[in-house]
């Protein structure tokens, strides 16, 4: 396997995991069920996204999926960054549900941009479903902070 698409697919693993560990995070902070429940659910989904790309991978000198998942969170990542600013200040549902909608609308773009550089179509597709899913994200969690504050659909 190319290097590059190598180095970009543990990447990927990792950006995942970070989003992952962000929702896990926010899930345990934040009181509104209803953000709280959409965080659970998309920290499942990044779980999954993760899994796809390290499927992906055909390399054998990763770790184990699930010992990469237990990982302590990653401090150096935006999405952790992001996080624990807020906490230093009022974190809320409202801020909570800005910070995704601003991590989501930058991965799903970084998702598609990587996969226009990626030849192996396999790979390509594995990139292009993620972005497609992340953009869903994007949609559930404007959803929900539309709803927080009043607004209709």
């Amino acid at each position: 396997m190319d290097k590059s698409l190598k180095d970009a697919l543990i990447k990927a693993i990792q950006t995942e995991k970070d989003a992952m560990d962000y929702y896990n995070m926010g899930a345990s902070k934040i009181f509104d069920e209803r953000a709280k429940e959409t965080f659970g659910i998309l920290a499942r989904e990044e779980r999954q996204h993760a899994l796809s790309f390290y499927q992906a991978y055909k390399g054998d000198d990763l770790p184990p999926f699930d010992e990469m998942m237990a990982a302590a969170p990653n401090t150096e990542s935006s999405w952790y960054l992001a996080l624990q600013k807020a906490m230093l200040s009022e974190f809320d549902e409202r801020l909570a549900l800005e910070m995704a909608i601003v991590q989501e609308d930058l991965l799903a773009k970084e998702l598609k941009k990587t996969a226009e550089t990626i030849d192996d179509p396999e790979i390509k597709q594995v990139y292009l479903s993620n972005a497609a899913s992340t953009h869903h994200h994007l949609e559930m969690v404007e959803a929900d902070y539309k709803a927080m504050l009043g607004m209709s659909g």
